[in-house]
C-alpha cells in the first residue's frame, strides 16, 4: 500500500501548488492527504521532534511529510543522542493495537497447557516451505509456552489454490486438525462458508507483510521467516523484559 500512497503523492505534488507554511499544520497535510490518496485515512498525523516534519500513520505504515506538504521522506526516523528509532517505536504500538483489535474468533489457535508466557501471531500460508516447517514443531513452541495465532496470507492471492485451502481449512468441521494435515501436504477437502481470509489479508497489508511465515511478537516487533522453537522463546523473553 506504502509504494501506491508515495506514488500518488509524487502525481499530487507535481501538480499542486505548495501549502504556505504559515497554513502547514496537522489539518492542512490532512487535506492534502485526503486529495492525494482518497478513501485511506491516517490513523494519526502528530510532529515529530524534526522540526516542520511531521509523522503520518497507516497502519503499520509510517511516511514522513513536511510541514508545507512539499516533501516526503520513505524511511526510518532516528534519534541519534538516545540512539532509538523513533519509527520502529510508533511501528511495534502500531502492531499491538491492531492484533489486539483482531477478533480471536477469526483466528486458528493452538494454545499450551496453562497460562502461555507468549502470544505469537503468525501470517501463513499452506503451500509456503519455512510455514510447514514452523508448524510441523507445533507441539515444541506449545511446550515453550508459546501460544500460537494463525491468520491466513496465501500470497498467490484470492481465487489462487492456496487461497482455496485456506478457505477449505477454515470451514472444515476440524479447523485445527485441518490445517495440520494441510501443513502436512495433504489436500483438504474442498468447502466453503463465511471466512476470514480474504479480511486476513487486507490486514496482511495495514501490516506491511510481504512473505510468509511473518511472526507478530507480542512485544509488537516483525519477525519474517522460521524461528526454530528455543530460540524464539529466549528471543521474546529478552524483549519482553527490554518493554
Amino acid at each position: 500500500m506504502i509504494n501506491r500512497l508515495i506514488l500518488l503523492m509524487f502525481l499530487f505534488v507535481a501538480v499542486t501548488p505548495v501549502v504556505a507554511d504559515e497554513a502547514a499544520d496537522v489539518a492542512a497535510i490532512k487535506k492534502i492527504l485526503a486529495q492525494i490518496v482518497p478513501g485511506e485515512t491516517p490513523e494519526a498525523i502528530a510532529p515529530t521532534a524534526m522540526p516542520k516534519i511531521y509523522e503520518v500513520v497507516y497502519g503499520a505504515q509510517i511516511m514522513y511529510v513536511s510541514s508545507d506538504g512539499r516533501f516526503l521522506i520513505q524511511g526510518d526516523l532516528y534519534d541519534l543522542n538516545k540512539r532509538e528509532n523513533l519509527t520502529e517505536n510508533t511501528r511495534n504500538g502500531q502492531r499491538l493495537k491492531m492484533v489486539k483489535g483482531i477478533d480471536t474468533s477469526s483466528m486458528i489457535i493452538f494454545k499450551p497447557k496453562g497460562k502461555p508466557k507468549h502470544v505469537l501471531t503468525v501470517f501463513t500460508d499452506i503451500d509456503c516451505g519455512y510455514c510447514r516447517k514452523l508448524h510441523s514443531l507445533i507441539d515444541d513452541y506449545l511446550a515453550a509456552g508459546i501460544e500460537v495465532r494463525y491468520l491466513s496470507f496465501p500470497r498467490a492471492g484470492v481465487g489462487s489454490k492456496s487461497y482455496e485451502k485456506a478457505v477449505s481449512v477454515w470451514c472444515a468441521d476440524d479447523r485445527k486438525s485441518a490445517l495440520t494435515d494441510a501443513k502436512a501436504g495433504k489436500n483438504p477437502p474442498h468447502r466453503e462458508c463465511d471466512n476470514p481470509v480474504k479480511q486476513h489479508m487486507k490486514l496482511a497489508e495495514r501490516f506491511g507483510v510481504t512473505g510468509t511465515p511473518t511472526l507478530v511478537l507480542d512485544s509488537g516487533d516483525v519477525i519474517p521467516g522460521f524461528i526454530e522453537p528455543a530460540k524464539l522463546s529466549a528471543m521474546m523473553d529478552g524483549r519482553q523484559a527490554a518493554r
